[in-house]
């Protein structure tokens, strides 16, 4: 296991090391003491696995704090373009955010502090995501910022993806910028 920092404070990209035969392949996607030995002590309390074909996105999801949620994602198989955005007001990086590739051949995983708003959009036929959670869902403390927000400017490579009637009905960006629903 690497972590390796990026542009946004917090934000790690996690590779996982694989170990490869003519039978398959074999990858550790959390160990505690690894992640600790890198000070990152965090106690999931969730594990999820979704599925979703190519050109489904999802997101950009958020919890108000302080409900916030922690997460560490990785895909099983197939590939996804993952993106990040930072919601924390008294950050550099407010509003910024970060995107990567992550896939089966990769086997990079992404660890998104509380305080990001999360989405990705499926890239191949069929595609498995992997998300462990710290901190509990709460449906009601959940909100959806629009995929395609002009201030946020995140090049999806899509024009008409597979949404949700959730993430259709997404909020702008301003809606949210300066708000105390964000520091609750």
């Amino acid at each position: 296991m690497k972590k390796t920092t990026t542009h946004i404070e917090g934000l790690y990209v996690i590779e996982n090391k694989v170990q490869k035969d003519i039978r398959g392949q074999f990858m550790e996607f959390w160990n505690d003491n690894k992640f600790q030995k890198e000070n990152l002590n965090i106690n999931f309390s969730q594990d999820n696995i979704s599925t979703s074909k190519k050109n489904v996105l999802r997101g950009l999801h958020f919890q108000y704090q302080p409900y916030g949620q922690i997460k560490y994602v990785s895909v099983l198989k197939g590939a996804v373009l993952d993106v990040a955005v930072d919601l924390r007001q008294d950050s550099k990086t407010y509003g910024q955010h970060f995107q990567i590739k992550l896939s089966e051949e990769n086997n990079y995983g992404l660890l998104i502090p509380s305080g990001f708003a999360h989405g990705f959009l499926a890239l191949e036929k069929e595609n498995i995501f992997a998300y462990k959670c710290k901190g509990k869902y709460y449906q009601k403390y959940e909100e959806t910022i629009n995929w395609n927000d002009p201030e946020l400017d995140i090049n999806w490579g899509i024009k008409k993806p597979i949404l949700s009637k959730k993430d259709s009905n997404g909020k702008s960006f301003q809606e949210y910028r300066g708000s105390d629903l964000l520091k609750r």
